[in-house]
């Protein structure tokens, strides 16, 4: 799928109630025996099988396990990109069957259009969006906001080959911010960066988090940031047919320092135990 597509996609008008039940009775976001087969050869691959899980509205979620567990297809069913073979996710009492402006993606590569400048790149998701909605100004002044919320307004006319890989990344996070989602989704956004700008880029979305208390959903290999960052951890078993394997609630104050925590007991605890999780199942590599 090109970018061009990508956005297409993910900018498309969002689904109608699929239930009549009233939201209220129902978590914000709701997966609920979420199962997928992908054909393969001979039959089908299950990845994912009965996955169930619950996020409350402006909490912050990482999804980790090992490699083949199925957190990036988590993530993409709730993104609309893909469909569950069984069960399903509902976003606010409405079925999740197509992508849609509800949830914006913030991909581990930046995805920024080359030919387009940082302030561009942003404007092409604001204009898919707020045409007719906001007049030339406003969506001026939005773009800058969303800019400046990740400290990339002084580089807002550069193009992305002028700038680096951290730069790029914050801007593709200016670009989802932008669209207002009522979740952001982010497949490991940090992965490919290097360890400083990847504190920094982890500092900044938290303090956006804090400011707008929107609803995160994160895949992530790396521990230490699943505790920095969550106020919810979901640990995956192995694949095929991986399910959730256990939750773990992060109950740290915010604002969160880095520094701090590094000698704060229960960080480390909480650490230890995503870890023993993760040794577990590396020692068990085909359960499922």
């Amino acid at each position: 799928m090109s970018v061009l597509h990508a956005i297409k996609d993910l900018v498309s008008e969002p689904q109608q109630a699929a239930q009549t039940e009233p939201a209220t009775i129902r978590s914000f976001l709701d997966l609920s025996g979420v199962s997928i087969d992908f054909p393969v050869r001979g039959g089908s691959f299950r990845a994912l099988d009965r996955v169930n899980l619950k996020i409350a509205k402006g909490e912050y979620v990482s999804i980790i396990g090992h490699s083949g567990c199925g957190k990036s297809t988590v993530l993409n069913i709730v993104a609309g990109l893909l469909q569950a073979t069984e069960g399903g996710a509902i976003l606010e009492g409405r079925e999740v069957t197509q992508p849609g402006p509800d949830r914006a993606v913030v991909f581990q590569n930046h995805a920024l259009l080359p030919w387009l400048t940082c302030y561009q790149n942003v404007e092409l998701a604001v204009k898919a969006i707020f045409k007719g909605r906001k007049s030339r100004k406003e969506m001026r002044e939005w773009i800058e906001h969303n800019l400046k919320l990740v400290h990339m307004d002084h580089a807002m006319h550069k193009y992305p080959a002028e700038i680096s890989g951290g730069m790029k990344q914050r801007v593709g996070i200016a670009r989802a911010l932008a669209m207002e989602p009522t979740v952001l989704l982010m497949d490991e956004p940090f992965g490919a960066l290097d360890a400083l700008t990847r504190a920094h880029l982890q500092d900044s979305v938290m303090a956006i988090q804090a400011e707008l208390n929107n609803t995160v959903l994160m895949v992530t290999h790396d521990v230490d940031e699943a505790v920095l960052l969550s106020d919810k951890i979901v640990m995956m078993t192995n694949g095929p047919a991986a399910k959730v394997g256990e939750v773990l609630s992060i109950d740290l104050e915010r604002p969160r320092d880095r520094l701090a925590l590094a000698s704060d007991a229960r960080y480390n605890q909480y650490r230890s135990e995503v870890l023993r999780f993760l040794y577990e199942r590396q020692r068990r590599p085909d359960e499922h």
